[in-house]
């Protein structure tokens, strides 16, 4: 039942996946969440080392695309500067925006992953469109009110999923 939560990989921060991992695991394509993934849910600012992950993929041909269920206005705002689509009102965990996101993408679900800090919005709408997911650590540990209940849920589900699977473990890369 919660093996549909499951991650293929859990790595501790977005800006530690390579270009050189993602190509080992055929990966042309990148879809990714927007908040406490790759900027802080309260600081849509960014940082330099998102800036430099941005570009390394940019300058590997691996184009990214950020999938939210935010409004198009608040998306467009976060990500306008970093030069990357997006696709707002996503609708996870359902996989509408990720299917647009891998139909926009024009590769295959076997060479797209998706990225997000939530196993129960990210990794779930990964699941049911049948791509790969990388779970990262949030950015900050303070959320909106409207995640709270969800990371209520998430600790008992990954509690669960990590005693049946010893192997679900933090990693620094994708391996």
């Amino acid at each position: 039942m919660f093996s549909k939560f499951k991650p293929t990989w859990m790595v501790d921060a977005i800006y530690q996946i390579t270009p050189e991992q993602l190509a080992k695991h055929g990966i042309k394509g990148v879809l990714t969440d927007l908040d406490n993934t790759l900027i802080a849910w309260n600081n849509p600012d960014g940082t330099d080392e998102l800036k430099n992950w941005l570009k390394n993929l940019q300058e590997a041909g691996i184009p990214v695309i950020v999938i939210s269920n935010n409004n198009h206005h608040r998306v467009r705002l976060a990500v306008d500067k970093f030069e990357v689509d997006f696709v707002a009102r996503a609708l996870k965990p359902l996989g509408k925006g990720i299917r647009e996101g891998v139909h926009r993408l024009d590769l295959s679900k076997d060479e797209v992953v998706m990225v997000g800090d939530q196993i129960m919005t990210d990794i779930r709408a990964a699941h049911r469109v049948g791509i790969r997911s990388i779970l990262v650590k949030p950015i900050v540990q303070t959320d909106s009110w409207k995640t709270q209940f969800n990371r209520f849920c998430e600790r008992r589900i990954m509690s669960y999923l990590q005693k049946k699977n010893p192997d679900m473990i933090w990693q620094g890369e994708i391996k």
